[in-house]
Parts: C-alpha cells; sequence; structure tokens
C-alpha cells in the first residue's frame, strides 16, 4: 500500500506497526529514486533514524542495492535490518581506511554525528561531526552525497517571522552546533574541490511515537511535569517524510552542494501543543517560564517547491502521540532537549 493522506491509520498499535508505516513509501519517492541510478549506501544506518531510511529506500527501489553501514554496537538493529533486504557493513567511520575499503556506491546518505552528549566529550563530538565528513567526502568524490545536518546551525530568529531560509549565515551558540557547522563546510569544500553534487540536509526536529518533541510534551503533560516554554516555538515533521525528503534529495543534488531546509512549514507554539494534549489527557499542563521573542525555526518554502507538503500533518501527529503516550507505549528515552537555549546538549 503506498503511503498517501487518505490510507493514514487512525491508531498505531504497536512497534511493528510503526515500523511498518514509518517504512510505507510514496508515488512521488518512488518516481524521485527512479531517476537516479545505482546502490544506495546510508552511513551511520544505526541510530534513530537510519532503519526508518534503509527499509523506506529498499520499499521504493525493491530492486536496488541498499547497504546499511554503522558500527551495529546494538546487533538488533543489524538484524532489524537484514530481514528487510539491506545489505550491512560493519565499520568504524572514525577508521580512514575501512571507509576507503566501503563499497564506492554511486548514491550515499550520509547520517553519522554526535549530538546525545556531546557536551561530555567535545573532542569527540568534533571528530564525528567534522573529521569523518572530511574522510567520506574524500573517500566518494563521484558519488552524490545528502548529508544530514540540523536546523540549529542557524541562529535564534524571531518566532513571528517565518524562520530561517537558506540564505542565512550559519552563527550557532554551542559547540554542538558549531560542529555540525564544521561537518557543512567540509562537505561543501570537497563538494567543490571534486564537483561532488550533493545536498546539506538541515533537519529540524524529526518525530515518530517513541522520540521528538510532541512526545516530550505528551509525556509531561501527562505526568504533571512543568514544561518550560522560554523556547516557545518549534517547527517538526514526521520521521517518514522526513526520510522519504532525504532519499528524494539524490534526486535534487546541486553541484557544488547547496542546503535545503526540511521540517513542517507550521511554526507552533509549545504552549498550545501542551493545551491540546492537555485537552486529550484531562489534565491542566504545568507551564513555567514567559516565551522569549526567538528560536530555532526555519523556513521549508525551498522543500516544499520541490517535494510538496509532508503526508503526514500536525493533527494527525498529536493524534497518534497522544494515543500512543495514552497507553504507555515504549520511549527510548531520549528526550531532543528541544527547550535549550545555550547549545550545551
Amino acid at each position: 500500500m503506498l503511503l498517501t493522506r487518505d490510507t493514514l491509520p487512525k491508531t498505531i498499535p504497536d512497534i511493528a506497526a510503526l515500523d511498518d508505516l514509518l517504512c510505507r513509501q510514496s508515488q512521488a519517492l518512488i518516481d524521485d529514486i527512479s531517476k537516479v541510478d545505482g546502490d544506495i549506501m546510508i552511513l551511520g544506518v544505526a541510530g534513530k533514524m537510519g532503519p526508518t531510511l534503509a527499509g523506506l529506500a529498499k520499499a521504493a527501489a525493491p530492486d536496488r542495492r541498499v547497504i546499511g553501514v554503522a558500527r551495529f554496537s546494538d546487533p538488533a538493529v543489524k538484524d532489524w535490518l537484514e530481514e528487510r533486504g539491506i545489505e550491512t557493513i560493519n565499520c568504524d567511520l572514525l577508521d580512514e581506511a575501512a571507509i576507503r575499503a566501503l563499497p564506492k556506491a554511486p548514491n550515499i546518505i550520509f547520517m553519522a554525528g554526535r549530538k546525545f552528549g556531546a557536551e561530555g566529550d567535545l573532542s569527540l563530538t568534533w571528530a564525528m561531526n567534522a573529521h569523518v565528513p572530511a574522510l567520506v567526502a574524500q573517500a566518494f568524490p563521484t558519488s552524490r552525497i545528502v548529508a544530514f545536518s540540523t536546523g540549529c546551525v542557524y541562529p535564534f530568529v524571531p518566532v513571528d517571522g517565518k524562520g530561517s531560509d537558506e540564505d542565512m549565515a550559519p552563527n550557532p551558540p554551542g559547540e554542538y552546533a558549531q560542529s555540525c557547522v564544521g561537518r557543512e563546510r567540509m562537505f561543501e569544500y570537497f563538494s567543490r574541490k571534486f564537483s561532488t553534487p550533493g545536498r546539506l540536509f538541515r533537519l529540524n526536529y524529526a518525530i515518530d511515537m517513541r522520540y521528538g518533541v510532541l512526545h516530550d510534551i505528551a509525556t509531561k503533560v501527562a505526568s504533571g511535569t512543568p514544561i518550560d516554554v522560554s523556547l516557545g516555538h518549534v517547527n517538526f515533521i514526521w520521521q517518514g517524510d522526513a526520510a522519504s525528503q532525504a532519499l528524494r534529495s539524490l534526486a535534487h543534488c546541486t553541484t557544488p552542494t547547496s542546503p535545503i531546509n526540511v521540517s513542517g512549514h507550521e511554526i507552533l507554539a509549545v504552549r498550545d501543543l501542551a493545551a491540546k494534549f492537555g485537552a486529550r489527557f484531562g489534565r491542566e499542563p504545568v507551564i513555567v517560564g514567559k516565551e522569549e521573542p526567538t528560536a530555532w525555526l526555519t523556513d521549508t518554502s525551498q522543500a516544499i517547491k520541490l517535494f510538496g507538503l509532508p503526508v503526514v500533518d500536525t493533527e494527525q501527529l498529536i493524534a497518534w502521540t497522544a494515543d500512543w503516550v495514552a497507553r504507555a507505549m515504549p520511549s527510548l528515552g531520549k528526550p531532543t532537549k528541544y527547550e535549550v537555549r545555550d547549545g550545551r546538549y
């Protein structure tokens, strides 16, 4: 079954159903993937979003070789991928020789990076977020490379505007976000040097039922935990839509590489989202702090022009999340820390 707005379920009963939904392809994805030839290799496939993207790639191009590369510290992820026909390669991306030994796939999705706990070992954060991209860019000079980045490379912008567009110069607080600028600069430098086509995929808050901004807010409302609204506005996107747009970006690479913002098209108030969950749970949210006039927000006009609006809209995401949290379904236990304003993750 193809993914369309008309085929979305009212609820997501369990993790297996969630995985199936996340990996359900749209006709638009099939069409864009067909425009690029060759194998697809995903570097850093074992993170939160990697398995979704790999599964979606295989669903959209079942006759194509899809290769997932990671250290696979959790062998269950490797098993999950292989059950879906995705080849796996164990590789430490800090090892230059190991990177150069990888298959020369013409299509690369680069997802490796370090965020959670970034402040705990800043040298490792910089190594993963800036050194590894330089190694990869040099090892695959003729491949298309869609490199995951983050909207956190931008400075804070007024919440009553449209958000940062791709022409705004990166100028973020905190070493994590600065290291992400480093990642982009490495891919940009080598793209110019080798004429490597690519995209810098500036993603703001992909969510599924087990983690994300909505999960964070919903669980706090349900438990009566105070919600700090000082960073009071967000935008986010369903993980399946984000993964689809990343794969579709292979058909929209530029030479040299260039950024594209990916998120939901709406700027949403945390206070309003909390109120919607409060109404569903029958309890008043505990709000603390006061909204600041700025936040990390992106303008996704370019992505909408290329890909159209996300298939899953905000109200559907709220309904799914409320149902998931109300049933005490599993969480990844990884808060997004969306409310952090100083860049210290």
